[in-house]
């Protein structure tokens, strides 16, 4: 019985980074010997254990065969008899089958060393293409190793496995968890730079891959392009270190923009309800969790107000603040501010830059949210005790009087919409 510590713990000690958790692999056991030895077994395909005192996770060395399509469609071989090298052979890339063992010393049969020295994503064996979660996890990890690139022939055989349906095999959940993640990375827009050349984007966010090739006006978008204006939004999210609702809404702000008229283009005028039935689209066929839908369904809608701010009147802020039901929920109304800030600021082309742009209409529209939440809605529904049909409107009233004075706006005649 011999045991090694595989893949991403390998991985990240080699490239420098910190290793957070361990995975072993075990050479020449049975499950029984495992148990004997106090380990609790947790695996439900194949063996998989927890150390009695670590709780880290020991699988037992196996093989594998592709008996369906999908992720799921695998038989799982286990014996005391299978090599560490045919552990390793069935693992997605070559920089993920080192193995590490007691000593310090690495077992690297396929140049995964050397692929990190390269910097390059390249797959270990065909057996990639049996599992098409792999191109996923592969574009998660390009979003993660920014400064790497895929193998053409990895890319290749991620583009046939996409002609050949395996992507269309995958389940919500599992595109979801993966897509997630990939988006709480360093770099999150190399992870659909990798989708999207291998045709897989298509497949899985089409109504997000139409929107390259897709014209802005220059003068308010100097890189022109809208996708890749969506990849610049989303990093400029991951650089502000926002949380997932706010880059998951980010990614889908303009959907819209893929359904305007080819023939007003660049013009995009009404994308913002446009947009909002494509990411209610979007959320609903991937299953995405409420606080991601909700939020990136608001930013779609609202963000062109948003970034208007700075021009709407008071009774205009204040339906805003009503819609977005900024009341009950301003922290989730911080974020619609935010993500429409990376919007802004996600604007670069050979023209100009906004990314170092203030983005003064956050702060106008916390001081308005402020002030209308300080507006004592139940003293006004007292005094109106006799005549609740009224409550609503003289709430609302107090509320633009309250934003008018914080804001020193003028008068509402006098303020352009």
């Amino acid at each position: 019985m011999r045991t090694y510590v595989v893949g991403g713990a390998v991985r990240d000690a080699l490239l420098g980074l910190p290793v957070k958790d361990h995975d072993h692999v075990v050479v020449g056991a049975t499950p029984d010997e495992m148990i004997a030895k106090g380990f609790r077994p947790v695996g439900k395909d194949f063996p998989v254990f927890l150390h009695p005192k670590t709780q880290e996770e020991y699988a037992l060395a196996r093989t594998e065969r592709k008996t369906a399509p999908g992720y799921k469609g695998f038989v799982f071989h286990t014996s005391a008899d299978v090599t560490l090298e045919e552990d390793l052979v069935r693992r997605d890339l070559t920089i993920n089958a080192i193995a590490r063992a007691d000593d310090g010393t690495l077992t690297d049969p396929y140049g995964g060393q050397r692929d990190i020295e390269l910097r390059v994503f390249r797959h270990v064996s065909d057996a990639f293409a049996e599992d098409p979660v792999r191109i996923l996890r592969l574009a998660r990890f390009a979003a993660r190793f920014s400064d790497f690139t895929v193998a053409p022939e990895t890319n290749e055989l991620m583009k046939k496995m996409v002609a050949q349906g395996e992507v269309d095999a995958l389940v919500p959940e599992r595109v979801w968890q993966e897509l997630s993640r990939g988006l709480m990375e360093a770099k999150p827009s190399r992870m659909l730079e990798v989708l999207r050349d291998c045709g897989a984007l298509a497949r899985i966010l089409p109504e997000l891959d139409v929107l390259w090739g897709v014209p802005q006006p220059e003068k308010w978008h100097p890189e022109i392009d809208t996708g890749i204006h969506v990849l610049q939004v989303l990093d400029c999210a991951a650089a502000l270190e926002r949380e997932l609702p706010v880059r998951f809404a980010s990614m889908m702000h303009d959907l819209g923009k893929g359904v305007t008229p080819s023939g007003k283009w660049p013009s995009h005028h009404g994308h913002e309800e446009l947009g909002v039935k494509l990411v209610e689209q979007v959320c609903k066929r991937l299953r995405v969790p409420t606080e991601c839908r909700d939020l990136a369904v608001m930013t779609a809608r609202e963000h062109g107000n948003v970034g208007r701010a700075l021009q709407l009147r008071a009774n205009t802020i204040v339906k805003l603040l009503e819609r977005c039901d900024a009341f009950r929920k301003p922290a989730r109304f911080v974020q619609l501010l935010q993500a429409t800030e990376c919007d802004s600021r996600g604007r670069i082309g050979a023209s100009g830059s906004y990314a170092d742009a203030p983005f003064p209409q956050m702060a106008h529209l916390e001081a308005a949210m402020a002030a209308a939440r300080g507006v004592n809605a139940g003293e006004i529904a007292q005094a109106l005790v006799d005549q609740p049909q009224r409550i609503p409107e003289r709430v609302h009233m107090a509320r633009v009087s309250a934003v008018k004075q914080a804001l020193k706006l003028a008068d509402e005649d006098e303020s352009p919409e």
